[in-house]
Order: structure tokens, then sequence, then C-alpha cells
């Protein structure tokens, strides 16, 4: 009688622990963290492989109220020796977080978008003179203009395809982090992001203010030379103008006094 008490009250207690592991399972489903823990943890440390598991998460994650990773490789462990597969892979993660600790620290940390306008997108502003004389210099200046805008339109485009922040960070790395470090990392891309864009909209602001007032000195200067070089011409032909007609014989007779007429003018009034 007494073995069969004891063993009804094992399969009762089994079946207590599996509400309660399912009670606790649901409460994270909903993020009711507060109410899963005490249960989590009062299973767990009654034995339960998947309760060990889950409380180690919670302490992971920050959902038992901090993050402890000491605690919950504690968990992990209690959890993996009982068979629990995937606690043995969260040990894993674990180990592989030791190995790459510097990296995550770098992205949670110190990361200061440096990559983000350097190598490739570090684009040289363009020298560009007050006005330009002749032919050659304009196509130089446009060919120097034509190549910062190329390459600031390239790291632009770069910074867009990096969103949002969380992109930017490499994803073996985001696996190992904790939700509190890829906060803080998103955080920090975020943040260098912006620093970056107004940065270099700044300069690209001022370059295009000098390539455009670049452009109105130069037209000036050569509207100015043109219509000089147009008056010059114009001179030129005047000067170079004789009319191609000569007076005929007769013209030229018909223009000639007579000697009458000379003699008449000669002695006025004589008759």
């Amino acid at each position: 009688m007494r073995i069969v008490s004891s063993l009804l009250f094992l399969l009762l207690s089994g079946a207590a622990c599996a509400d309660e592991l399912a009670d606790a399972n649901k409460l994270v489903e909903n993020r009711a963290y507060a109410a899963a823990l005490p249960l989590y943890t009062k299973l767990a440390n009654a034995g339960n492989a998947e309760a060990q598991f889950h409380l180690g998460e919670m302490y992971w994650y920050g959902e038992a109220g901090r993050i402890d990773l000491a605690v919950a490789e504690g968990w992990f462990k209690k959890a993996a020796d009982a068979g629990n597969k995937e606690a043995q892979g969260a040990l894993v993660t674990m180990h592989a977080r030791a190995l790459r600790h510097a990296d995550i620290a770098y992205w949670t940390s110190n990361y200061d978008g440096a990559d983000l306008n350097s190598g490739k997108y570090k684009c040289a502003p363009p020298t560009i003179p007050v006005l330009a004389k002749d032919n050659e210099a304009i196509l130089e200046v446009n060919a120097l203009f034509g190549a910062w805008q190329r390459c600031y339109e390239s790291m632009i485009q770069n910074l867009r395809d990096g969103m949002p922040a969380g992109k930017r960070i490499p994803t073996d790395l985001s696996n190992l982090m904790n939700q509190l470090e890829y906060d803080q990392a998103v955080q920090r891309v975020g943040l260098a992001y912006s620093n970056v864009a107004a940065q270099e909209g700044k300069k690209a602001e001022s370059i295009i203010a000098e390539y455009s007032a670049w452009q109105a000195a130069t037209t000036a200067y050569v509207d100015k030379a043109n219509a000089a070089n147009q008056t010059k011409k114009d001179r030129k032909a005047t000067k170079a103008y004789k009319p191609d007609v000569k007076p005929d014989a007769q013209t030229v007779a018909d223009a000639k006094p007579t000697s009458e007429a000379a003699q008449s003018s000669a002695a006025p009034g004589a008759r």
C-alpha cells in the first residue's frame, strides 16, 4: 500500500511540475517575466532540466531583472549535464563569446563609424579655383567635381544599405550577444551613422557652394571674354571694308567745269 501511495505521489508530483512548467513557458511567451521567474527557479532547484535551461536564458537575456552571465552559465551547465541539448548548445555559444569578447566590446562601446567614410568611401574634396579662364581648366574642374560627386553618392548609398543600424553588425557576432549588448551595439552604430551623415553633409554643402560660385564666376568671365572678342572682330571687319565702286568716264567729265562756266564765274556781271 505504501509503495502504491509513493508511486501515486510521484505521478501527481510530476503532473504538477509539468503544469507549472507549461505555466512558466506561457508567461514568458506573454513577456510576463517577473511571474515566470519564481516558477522556473522552483522547478530548476527541483532538478527539472528544461526549467534550468529556461532559467539560464532569463539571466542571459536579462529577463530575470538583470543580466548575469555567470548565473546563466551555471544553470546551462546543470541542464546540459542532465542531457538538455539546448543547454549544451548555449554553452558552446558562451565559449564562443569568450573568444570574441573584444569584438563584442568594439561594437557595443568603441564603434565610431570610421569605416563609413574611409577607404573607397573617403571622398577627397576637389580643388576648385575662383574661376577658370580656358577650356582646359574648365574641363579639369568639372572632372574633379564629378569624381567627388560619384564618391559621395556611393558613400551615401552605403549608409542607406546599412539601415537599419543592426545590419552593420556582423551576423555571427550579433548571434553571440545578449539583448542588452545587441541594443547597445545598435544604438552605437545608429549614433555613428548620424554623426558621419551630418559631417559629410556639411562638407558636401560647402563643396557644392564653392562649385556653384566657380560656375557663376567662370560663366561671367567667358561671356565677357566672348563679348570682347566679338567687338574686336566687328572693328576689324569695319576697318577692312573698302567700297568696290569706280566712277565711269562720263561721270568724271560731267563733274569738270566748262571753259565758259569758268569765265562766267571769273568775271561776274560782265556783258
